[in-house]
Order: structure tokens, then sequence, then C-alpha cells
């Protein structure tokens, strides 16, 4: 018999088989016989039950949740369809191709409930579940609120990652006051493709990613290109920190504001991307504050100097006022403010007056900037977040 079933889902990565402890309420002789879940990774995750009962089993539903950020505990439900009988072989796929992606490392909690044509019902135990990427034999290395797990490289390649990452923490600290509030995951695979076959259908350009409501990085870097690795840890990392110390239900901050302190988190501004200021200003080019405030542009050139002028917005920001002010904006931000009312409360002006500030700064510091051949950036740097991040 084939089983179809209607559901709300998220998405697993792993796999093993899990028997499920049960407990029942047994007034009709209902009980389970047996439980287990079997995943594919990362395409799908089967579900099965067996039930008996002296009458005819007549409801059967899968519970889940996945632990994340969030205001409220969300279960969701698998309702599935059998035909009703005293003895009960049910079984739920659940389909990742057509719901999205977990991140490695997410958490699983799943149970069941069933009900009979006689008034019996019982529940099974909660049983969790760890979405682990089980491809790879992962080695893990823990320093404050940051774990990283690596496959491939030594412990001289994984030290220099951890190093990196502390390194960022600290200048986003210093510059904003900003810090972890929970602890972060960072699975690095040792290359492009090993970190897309964790993902469902991922932009053949995807180098990182950052699922912000589970405070994990899934990035590649392979030991001889550690030196993007670094940066593009620093960079991510500064996502899920700032995503920390803002996540509330009302609203997030502008994109240039996100973006500009994940780039300040790198270190100094990139060749290539000082070429492409002084040639927009130059040209009276220069994007809007309030333009780049929304996701940016799809067209390459454009996006890459929205990202320039986010880097220079922010580094503008934290020169003129100080880490305090920054600190208080990001505060503000939590409380779901709106952008101009945030940049109102904490500097007295609202955005469009920053463009204004900026750009005079901006203008004046680009006439002592040097002149630098631009570099070609390396691939995967910036990444766009896929739907579950």
């Amino acid at each position: 018999m084939k089983n179809r079933i209607a559901l709300l889902a998220l998405v697993v990565c792993l796999l093993l088989v899990l028997i499920s402890p049960v407990s029942a309420q047994t007034g009709t002789g209902l009980a389970v016989t047996g439980s287990s879940v079997k995943v594919n990774f990362p395409a799908t995750i089967d579900f099965a039950l067996s039930v008996k009962s002296n009458t005819e089993v007549a409801d059967i539903r899968l519970h889940y949740t996945v632990e994340r950020m969030g205001f409220a505990r969300v279960v969701s439900e698998a309702y599935v369809e059998f035909q009703p009988a005293k003895t009960v072989e049910a079984r739920w796929t659940w389909d990742m191709r057509r719901t999205g992606g977990l991140p490695p490392g997410s958490n699983l909690e799943y149970w069941w409930t069933v009900k009979d044509s006689g008034g019996g019902q019982l529940a099974t135990d909660r049983a969790k579940l760890k979405l682990d990427d089980n491809r790879f034999t992962w080695r893990s290395k823990t320093q404050g609120k940051v774990t990283i797990y690596w496959y491939q490289g030594d412990d001289v390649f994984a030290n220099r990652l951890m190093t990196a990452t502390q390194e960022a923490l600290a200048r986003l600290a210093a510059d904003t006051g900003a810090a972890l509030e929970q602890p972060v995951r960072i699975f690095v695979y040792g290359n492009y493709d090993d970190l897309r076959g964790s993902m469902i259908f991922p932009q053949e350009w995807t180098g990182g990613v950052a699922f912000t409501e589970y405070g994990i990085l899934a990035i590649g870097i392979a030991p001889n290109n550690i030196s993007w690795g670094t940066g593009a840890i620093a960079h991510e990392l500064s996502h899920l920190t700032i995503h920390q110390m803002t996540y509330n239900p009302y609203g997030g901050m502008p994109t240039w504001l996100d973006e500009g302190l994940a780039m300040n988190t790198e270190g100094e501004l990139e060749p290539d991307f000082t070429v492409l200021l002084i040639d927009a200003i130059a040209k009276n080019k220069l994007l809007t504050v309030r333009s780049i405030a929304s996701p940016f542009s799809a067209y390459s050139d454009e996006s890459r100097l929205a990202y320039a002028q986010s880097y220079s917005i922010v580094r503008f920001l934290t020169d003129t006022y100080g880490k305090d002010k920054m600190f208080e904006l990001l505060k503000t931000f939590r409380h779901g403010s709106g952008y101009d009312e945030a940049f109102v409360k904490v500097y007295g002006f609202d955005m469009d007056e920053l463009n204004s500030l900026w750009r005079a700064y901006l203008t004046k510091k680009a006439a002592w900037m040097p002149v630098v051949p631009e570099v070609p950036r390396a691939a995967g740097t910036f990444t766009a977040l896929p739907a579950c991040a």
C-alpha cells in the first residue's frame, strides 16, 4: 500500500536508523510494535510506525519540531493516509527536494500519536535526531562559543581557522560592541562540491552559507585556500553575531548595515573595491544609502559597488561617532525600530541626511586615496543565503 502525506516541512541531513521508545495508553489494546526513521542525506527522510489494536486503527500522525531561534515553539504535523485495520504499517516519506534544507548539525525532535476506533490512544516518547552530514568523518575544535568541524586538513589548518574566528569576533566587538550571545558551529567542507552536496539545489557559485537562525555556518575551504577562507569565515560570522544581537519578530535592519559590518569584520577594504568607490565618485555614480537598504542588485557590477559602499558607510559611522553609537543602533534595531526612526534616535539624522554626510566624507577622503589596480576577488566570497537560512 502506498501512503500519501501532507506536511509542513523543513529539511534534514543524515543517514541512519533510529528506534523510538514508546509510551502508550492502551485501553483497547492499542500498542506500537515498531518505530524507525531513515534519512537519505540530503534528499529524503522516511519515518515508519507499526501499530496494532483490538479495534481498527483510525488515526496516525507524526509531530516534529526543529531547534532554531524563534519567539514561539512551532510543531508541525504530518497526517498519514492508510487503510484502517487492526494492524497497520504506516510510513511517511519527507521529500526534502520539495521543502528546502536544514544545515548540518541542526536538531530535530519527533513523536507519533495514534488513535483507534474504540477510543484508545497513545503517544510515543519524543525522540531526538541530530542531523549530521555522515558522508565525512568530522573532527572538532572549540574555543569560547565557537566550534569548528572539519575533515580535511591537519590541526594547523584548524588552528588557523579558529584564530581567524577569534580575531574577527574581536574586531567586531571593537567596532560595534557586538558579541555572540549563543554558541555557533562552523562546518568546514574540504571543497565547494562537498559543500554543495550538503544542500538541496544549491547555486553553482555557492561558497558558504550562514544559517543565522540555527547559529550554523557551512563553508567550503580547501587547506590550500585558507587565505580566502579566513576572510569568508569572518564575514559570515559577523552575520551570525549581528543576527543574534538584533533578532526580533518585527523587522530587520538595512542590508548595507549588515553587509558593511561583515566586510569591516573581514579587515581592510580590498583594492578592487577601493577602485570601484573612486570610480563611482569620479563619475557621480554612487548609489544612495536608502537604495541599498534593500537587497542588493542581481547585476554583478552594481552589487559589488553596493558592498564597497556598505563597507565605507559603516566605517564612516564608526570612525566619526564611535562604537558606542553603533552598539546603541544595533540594540535599537533589536526592538523592531524602523530604519529612519533608529538613525534619528541614535544619531539625530535619517538615512537621507546620512547619505549627504557620508558622501561629503567619502569625497574628501577620495582626494588622497591611492589609485590601485583592480584585483579580481576570489569566487564565493559573497554568497546569497538560501531560503532556509
